[in-house]
């Protein structure tokens, strides 16, 4: 699978055991939704949860995007949640799974062959969060091209536990995970998203992790508390200043006197065919997020 233009600005995370929390996602402005079967849910609560998530699906979640987190298939949990996620019926839509804790392509081979019974538009998705992943990130990334995978998310604090690090404020200290997995999804045309914050409730730090990882080229950003969606949606879908520039390209390139150029004037600077792909992609995500209201 490869990315299509959808927005994802941002992607929430649920526990799948918290009916309350589940109730109230329907009514907020977040593009994913994320039922969490994994660290959010408790070991004795997980078969309970994976019923719950099940029946959220069910009931559905308008627009918004559903993606259910099961448990790694190496542990007690995996391969039940995988499996009912697979075969829950076609009066289910799960749009994809995400796969915690994958280290090498044949974790992605795994899961793939797992979901060989799900409908064909369900999509894998999977954890960047070990160090491991690092050494073979373009190669599972490339595995998009004749599998479900159409998506990373990056799970930064995994990853920093691993590592030993102790990233700050400005993230420095992950910013070439974060780079590295970007380009690594751009390279296969698959979606990815940033890490969440952990501190939700200073939403300066929020709006300035989601600004860089607007910055370093993200689609948008994992989100654990619903105070964090506005600044999401801010940053990571088009402003006016982009859209007008976006409009201007397109129709600069639109002039019968530019017709079959590759690069040409606008507003005093040089524009190319990659520009207008590019303006054209942002006019497609705004015409994606207006639709999806």
């Amino acid at each position: 699978m490869t990315e299509s233009i959808r927005p994802r600005r941002s992607a929430l995370y649920l526990p799948a055991s918290n009916p309350r929390a589940i109730a109230k996602a329907r009514g907020l402005p977040c593009d994913v939704v994320i039922l969490d079967l994994e660290d959010a849910v408790a070991p004795e609560a997980k078969p309970a949860a994976r019923a719950a998530a099940l029946v959220a699906a069910r009931e559905g979640f308008g627009g918004r995007e559903l993606v259910v987190r099961i448990n790694a298939l190496d542990t007690p949990w995996g391969a039940d949640d995988l499996a009912a996620v697979a075969e829950a019926g076609p009066e289910v839509r799960i749009d994809a799974v995400l796969a915690p804790k994958i280290t090498r392509v044949d974790d992605v081979a795994r899961y793939d062959e797992a979901l060989a019974r799900a409908p064909a538009a369900m999509a894998l998705w999977t954890m960047i969060e070990t160090c491991r992943v690092f050494s073979e990130l373009q190669a599972i990334a490339d595995m998009a091209a004749t599998t479900r995978l159409s998506g990373f998310v990056i799970g930064s604090n995994d990853l920093a536990i691993e590592m030993r690090a102790r990233p700050g404020a400005d993230r420095v200290t992950l910013l070439p995970f974060l780079t590295a997995t970007v380009a690594a999804a751009r390279a296969s045309g698959i979606a990815v998203l940033d890490a969440v914050c952990n501190d939700f409730r200073d939403l300066d730090r929020v709006a300035a992790e989601c600004a860089q990882g607007r910055a370093l080229g993200f689609d948008g950003k994992s989100l654990i508390h619903p105070a964090q969606i506005e600044a999401a949606n801010a940053a990571f879908g088009p402003d006016a200043d982009e859209l007008a520039d976006a409009r201007a390209v397109v129709a600069a390139f639109a002039l019968a006197e530019n017709a079959g150029k590759g690069v040409i004037r606008l507003d005093g600077r040089m524009v190319e065919r990659l520009h207008l792909r590019e303006a054209e992609r942002v006019l497609a995500l705004d015409a994606a997020i207006a639709e999806r209201g």
